[in-house]
């Protein structure tokens, strides 16, 4: 599998990445079997795998940390922090307090003395950028974590975040894991073109557009559709849209010679700004899918028949991006006197 420099980081990793969110409660809950699945993505090529302390409740980090003994070295092992780990509110977010908390509970549970790569899996819009970006160099320099980034982050937060690095003298953000597929492409207007600026690394997360892309004949039937049935409603005003851009998106795989997912994995990895594609595969069968199409690329006249269904910077459900919405969007209150 082709490698690629993770931006000003300077890991080499591979252009497929193996997303962990899908080993433990949430989905595979046979740890022999996940660990088995871990283990064939490396013998595979992929070397960096994502996952979170958020993930089945840390159940996810367990996992890789069993599956991880004894080639832990040949790994670039990233996981995040910063969602809800229980009711306390000190319990979240990217407060010094909570940071340094996390990093010491990941640890523990990937069974490992240093981290990779350290992202915030949100904004926290509570927390002064300077606050978190001071407690994650701190950690870089105890030599807890090699590197520090930020996930689902919109251009104006990544800008703001570098800026504050280079005003308090501290680390800055090298990476960004947003969100990307041919169904959600709005991060192609401000953040993709962000994070070019600023040299960072970016690994995007769904590309199959959370099983949309997946090439699965009933949808409503399929692991994703039983957590959240109502974003796989084909009946709904963007179930439609989305329904519709499939039609046509077959019909481009099908004269590319290709099968769906691999359309829009490769569709994902053609974008300059794009280090690393996270899949998440829940079984073996899943990972061999897509693992397959690694090495294929698409024309320019293939991606020019991808813009006219779903034309560039365009997200067909909004919901797809609600994590980067802001507070004084959600919340009436910061908008009404």
């Amino acid at each position: 599998m082709r490698r690629r420099i993770l931006g000003a980081t300077g890991m080499s990793v591979s252009e497929f990445a193996l997303g962990a969110m899908m080993f433990g409660r949430m989905g595979n809950q046979d740890h022999d079997d996940a660990v088995r699945i871990i283990h064939s993505a490396l013998d595979a090529g992929i070397n960096i795998i994502d996952t979170a302390d958020v993930y089945s409740a840390g159940e996810s980090e367990e996992i890789l940390g069993r599956a991880l003994k004894g080639r832990r070295d040949d790994v670039v092992l990233a996981t995040k922090f910063g969602r809800p780990m229980g009711d306390d509110p000190n319990h979240r977010g990217g407060s010094r307090k909570w940071i340094l908390r996390a990093v010491e509970d990941s640890l523990r549970r990937l069974d490992t003395d240093y981290i990779d790569l350290y992202q915030i899996h949100r904004p926290d819009h509570e927390t002064e950028i300077g606050e978190t970006l001071s407690a994650l160099s701190d950690l870089v320099r105890a030599g807890k974590i090699r590197a520090f980034g930020s996930s689902t982050f919109p251009a104006e937060k990544i800008v703001e975040a570098q800026w504050a690095a280079q005003a308090q003298g501290s680390h800055r953000f090298l990476t960004e894991q947003p969100r990307y597929s041919i169904l959600t492409r709005s991060l192609e207007a401000a953040v993709l073109p962000t994070t070019q600026r600023y040299g960072m690394g970016v690994l995007t997360y769904s590309p199959l557009n959370s099983g949309w892309l997946s090439g699965h004949a009933n949808l409503a039937s399929s692991h994703r559709a039983s957590m959240l049935p109502s974003r796989y409603d084909p009946s709904s005003p963007t179930g439609r849209l989305k329904a519709a851009a499939l039609t046509r998106l077959n019909v481009v795989a099908d004269d590319a010679g290709m099968t769906l997912p691999h359309l829009a994995t490769a569709f994902v990895r053609a974008h300059p700004g794009v280090t690393s594609v996270l899949i998440g595969p829940r079984t073996q069968e899943q990972l061999d899918g897509l693992v397959s199409g690694a090495d294929l690329e698409l024309s320019g006249d293939v991606l020019d028949r991808i813009d006219e269904i779903v034309p560039p910077g365009v997200d067909l459900d909004p919901l797809d991006n609600y994590a980067a919405e802001p507070p004084a969007l959600l919340d009436a209150r910061l908008r009404r006197r």
